[in-house]
C-alpha cells in the first residue's frame, strides 16, 4: 500500500517570509492500494501535480509522511523508489539525441547493476512497453522528432519498463488524440486490475475519469473535498462548486457511468 498521511506542503522561496508562504497541500491523507485506478480531479492550482510529486518522494512535505508498505519513503534510496513507483510528468524536450527505445531503456536503470549494460531481458521489456503503448513504430526515431502526443506515449512506455507497483500519471493523455486517450487509459486500467498495480492519475477530462476510474478524488485549494466511486462523488453540487461552473449530469448509454455536460446558456 502507498499511503499519504496528513501531508502539508508550502512553497516558500527564500526571498519570501514564512508568514507569506503559499500552502499548496493542506492536510491530505489517502491510500492507493494494489489493483486500483484513482483519478485526481480539481481546477488549476488545486495541488494535483504537487500531490503526485509528494507521493513519489521528489518533494518533501513540511508535515506528514508518505509510506510505502508502512515504511517512510524517506528511508528508501532513489533506486529503491524507482523499483516501486513510476512518476510520469508532462513530456518535455529532451536535450540528448536518444531514440525512443534508448529513452525507454533508461527506465530500467533501477533494475540493472550499478556498473553494467542493458541485457536482452531489459531490451525485451522495453520493446514490450513500447508495443503496449502503441509506440513500437517509433523505436528507432529520435525522441525529439516525435510529436507531443507521441512523446507522451513513449514516456508512459518508459514508466511501464520500470515495472513499478504504483504508477503516478500527471495528465498522461494531455496531448493525445481521442483514440489514444481512450487506449492509454484502458491500458492503465487493465494493467492495474490484471497486474495489481496501483495507479493515481491527474486529469482534467471529467468524462474519461468517470469512465475509467475505480475511485475519484476531488481537490480544491489544496484540500481533499471528496473521495469515492465516480457515481457517488461526481455529482452536480460537488463539481459545480469545485469548478465554479454550472453543470448537468447524464449517463453513458453503455457503461452507465456518469457523463458531465456544461450548461448551454453560459
Amino acid at each position: 500500500m502507498l499511503e499519504l498521511r496528513q501531508l502539508r506542503f508550502q512553497y516558500s522561496p527564500p526571498a519570501i517570509r514564512a508568514a507569506h508562504a503559499r500552502t499548496v497541500i493542506d492536510g491530505i491523507s489517502l491510500t492507493l492500494g494494489a489493483g486500483e485506478l484513482i483519478a485526481l480531479l480539481g481546477p488549476n492550482g488545486s495541488g494535483k501535480s504537487t500531490l503526485l510529486q509528494l507521493a513519489a518522494g521528489t518533494l518533501q512535505p513540511q508535515t506528514g509522511e508518505v509510506l510505502v508498505d508502512q515504511q517512510p519513503i524517506t528511508r528508501l534510496t532513489r533506486r529503491e523508489i524507482a523499483r516501486t513507483i513510476a512518476l510520469v510528468a508532462p513530456s518535455r524536450e529532451i536535450r540528448f539525441p536518444l531514440t525512443a527505445l534508448e529513452f525507454v531503456l533508461t527506465g530500467r536503470y533501477a533494475h540493472v547493476p550499478a556498473v553494467g549494460f542493458d541485457s536482452r531481458h531489459d531490451l525485451d521489456i522495453a520493446r514490450e512497453s513500447l508495443r503496449e503503448t502503441d509506440a513500437l513504430q517509433f523505436a528507432s526515431r529520435r525522441i525529439n522528432e516525435l510529436s507531443a502526443g507521441e512523446r507522451q506515449r513513449v514516456t508512459l512506455a518508459r514508466a511501464l519498463a520500470q515495472q513499478p507497483r504504483w504508477l503516478l500519471l500527471d495528465e498522461p493523455t494531455a496531448n493525445a488524440d481521442l483514440a489514444h486517450q481512450i487506449s492509454m487509459l484502458k491500458l492503465v486500467r487493465d494493467m492495474a486490475h490484471r497486474r495489481q498495480i496501483g495507479a493515481l492519475i491527474v486529469t482534467h477530462d471529467l468524462n474519461l475519469a468517470a469512465e475509467f476510474a475505480d475511485r475519484v478524488l476531488l481537490l480544491k485549494e489544496g484540500r481533499l473535498v471528496a473521495s469515492g466511486p465516480p457515481a457517488e462523488v461526481m455529482t452536480i453540487p460537488l463539481l459545480s462548486d469545485i469548478f465554479n461552473l454550472p453543470l448537468s449530469i447524464g449517463h453513458h448509454p453503455q457503461s452507465g457511468r456518469p457523463r458531465l455536460f456544461w450548461e448551454s446558456n453560459i
